[in-house]
């Protein structure tokens, strides 16, 4: 570089810093400082939220891995069927010997005893297997599908595979069609691209073998080209995601993390969800089915960079989900399984391997890894959080500590989030332990979960009363109204704000759960619905989007006054983000009566008069369901002045966005 780029490129800069100077302002006296931070998502595999979500993964069973212990009657077998166009012979055998790797044991044998030497069924002929996904596999005409397979011959010549979409029937169509040579005696991989020639709701993936001969076969995958930003993820569902603007992501779970009502056996272990999709252990969904591992923490951190959220992992801390050993709801009793301290630094040792993981450089063991599996940077990982929900035992506070103590000696950068347990309410005897616990170690975060009637959302102000004299933060990490109706979504609009209020001990919330698979609930109500062809956006996921897009610094509490008697029907909140100049001003009336708000802007000196005024509103037993979307924000630009009087409806939740 010369001298001139040289110092061409500093009076960039410093334009550049001077512009982000300008840009970002000093917040007006009588606001108090809050969270940036305050929405995020949180995402666990229930309700088949990940294989036939949001991993964009269109094959069943593809691995092969499938088994009894997960659900009466699968097997190897399950999702596929056998085809013998033409009367073909052949044989299908579920094996182990020899796998492509041992955590990924079964693999199938194909054996083609005989098949048709000319297209004489219906055009087809060959022995083989046929996938419909997950209740069945939509393809769109001209988009381009990635398929792949392992594959070894094992006896005969070279293996011709032919590899098609089909639309299913008494007319079958061909969508996709290619013919691959399998010619190794050794575990490859082979791969191609299926063009689809039609649209189909419905189709299935069809393999046959054409020669004679013993092949093995495993690690079916059919993929869509286009997913979000190319990193595996389903993409209208990934993008309803990054419109809420979320801050961060906690993940894998909620009770899949320490094995649900299974027990300790089903924990998630980070360490086999990284690496190759062929090398990644299996294992029973503690929602009652199977996870394919295909979306593992790679891909969790992956998904927090390309939607600019900070990663907030929970690993297990040696104690079961309270529900194992049948101990839902029972206490003092303790049904529980923990590990036997002298086990626990193994629990350490992979909550530090982590670390290393998302945040060491390539000469260290575990970011070498990373970097060999596509990320050479370190994924910058802030938050930790250890444990879910757990009955807060004398046995959970001894490994919490264990565990604790020495994660943050080794990494003092890291902010800890702990649990509260279920029900976190004053009163409940896992929730004051678990402030007790807190309050003893200096803890940065707890994390607290509820699920109540839209009731209590409405009246309960319980963080107004939290002390303001401790460490401790809170981060609301599961919450929601027990119904999917507006007027829920408006009750989580009015608790929303009182937490906005509270954001200085409030650090983060995330509603839950996040995704719900038509025809496969596990829990309702859920942000999201969704099947093969589209996601279906409740109420409540509007309300969380107003929120997301909205987050900010500062926090001012008399900016809008109603005119009557307030009750606990409206909610009210001012909040400025120093950095993007913007003030958003949000007005909750839940009630079935029009109100008025007059608007004290004055302090805002740089007020602008353009701004944009976002409103949700309607009936209140009005929901978004698979048949009708009746709610959704509507949008327009209105004026503003520093001080005015606004009609708000019955029902309806607004939001200004100023510029200052």
């Amino acid at each position: 570089m010369n001298l001139k780029q040289k110092t061409l490129g500093l009076l960039l800069l410093s334009s550049a810093v001077a512009a982000n100077a300008q840009k970002s302002m000093t917040a007006p006296q009588g606001g108090k400082a809050i969270s940036d931070e305050l929405v995020g998502i949180f995402f666990e595999d229930i309700s088949s939220s990940a294989d036939g979500g949001l991993y964009a993964e269109l094959l069943q069973n593809g691995s092969f891995e499938f088994n009894m212990s997960e659900r009466d009657g699968w097997g190897p077998g399950t999702a596929w069927r056998v085809i013998r166009p033409g009367h073909s012979l052949g044989l299908v055998q579920a094996l182990q010997a020899n796998p492509i790797h041992p955590n990924n044991p079964n693999y199938l044998r194909l054996t083609t005893e005989r098949v048709r030497e000319f297209y004489d069924y219906k055009g087809w002929r060959g022995f083989g297997l046929e996938n419909h996904g997950f209740d069945g596999i939509s393809v769109k005409k001209d988009a381009s599908y990635d398929f792949s397979f392992f594959a070894r011959n094992i006896k005969g010549q070279a293996k011709e595979v032919r590899v098609s979409l089909i639309e299913p029937g008494k007319e079958e169509k061909i969508i996709a069609d290619t013919i691959l040579t399998v010619d190794g005696n050794k575990w490859n991989s082979y791969s191609c691209t299926l063009k689809a020639q039609a649209d189909c709701r419905h189709a299935a993936l069809r393999v046959l073998v054409l020669t004679l001969g013993v092949m093995d076969i495993d690690q079916i995958s059919l993929m869509p080209q286009d997913t979000y930003k190319g990193h595996g993820l389903r993409k209208d569902l990934a993008e309803a995601l990054e419109a809420l603007h979320p801050k961060f992501l906690r993940f894998p779970g909620g009770c899949v993390v320490h094995g649900g009502g299974d027990g300790f056996w089903n924990t998630y272990r980070w360490k086999e969800t990284i690496g190759p999709k062929e090398q990644r252990r299996q294992q029973k969904n503690t929602w009652g089915y199977h996870q394919s591992m295909g979306l593992g923490y790679y891909e969790y951190f992956q998904m927090c960079e390309d939607m600019n959220m900070a990663p907030v992992p929970i690993l297990p801390c040696g104690v079961s989900c309270q529900g194992a050993n049948g101990g839902w709801g029972m206490w003092p009793a303790q049904a529980q399984d923990v590990k036997p301290m002298n086990e626990m630094d193994e629990w350490v040792q992979d909550a530090l391997d982590l670390i290393e993981w998302a945040n060491g450089d390539v000469n260290t063991k575990w970011g070498k890894l990373r970097a060999e599996q596509g990320h050479p940077q370190p994924f910058n990982l802030k938050y930790l959080g250890i444990g879910n929900e757990e009955k807060i035992t004398p046995e959970f506070a001894e490994r919490f500590k264990y565990i604790y103590e020495r994660v943050t000696k080794a990494h003092p950068e890291i902010v800890i989030v702990g649990t509260a347990g279920p029900g976190s309410h004053p009163g409940n005897p896992d929730y004051e332990e678990g402030w007790k616990l807190a309050r003893e170690l200096d803890m940065p975060i707890l994390d607290e979960h509820y699920y109540e009637k839209h009731t209590y959302f409405e009246t309960s102000r319980q963080y107004d009363s939290y002390p303001r004299d401790g460490k401790t933060k809170v981060y609301l990490g599961e919450y929601a109204s027990k119904d999917k109706k507006l007027r829920d979504a408006l009750a989580e609009a009015l608790y929303l704000i009182h937490v906005e209020r509270n954001a200085d001990v409030v650090c983060m919330t995330s509603y839950a759960p996040l995704f719900a698979r038509k025809n496969a609930h596990n829990w309702d109500p859920d942000l999201i619905y969704f099947d093969n062809e589209r996601p279906y956006l409740t109420c409540s996921y509007y309300v969380q989007q107003m929120f997301g897009q909205s987050s900010g610094n500062y926090f001012y509490g008399d900016c809008v006054t109603f005119d009557g008697e307030k009750t606990n029907m409206q909610e009210q909140s001012a909040v400025l983000d120093t950095k993007t100049r913007k003030l958003y001003v949000k007005i909750c009336n839940a009630s079935g009566e029009p109100r008025k708000a007059t608007l004290n802007l004055s302090r805002f000196k740089s007020l602008k008069s353009a701004a944009v005024l976002t409103t949700l509103s309607g009936q209140p037993d009005q929901e978004n369901n698979y048949e009708t979307q009746p709610i959704a924000p509507v949008t327009k630009d209105v004026k503003v002045k520093k001080q005015m009087t606004v009609e708000l409806a019955p029902y309806s939740f607004s939001m200004y966005t100023i510029t200052l």
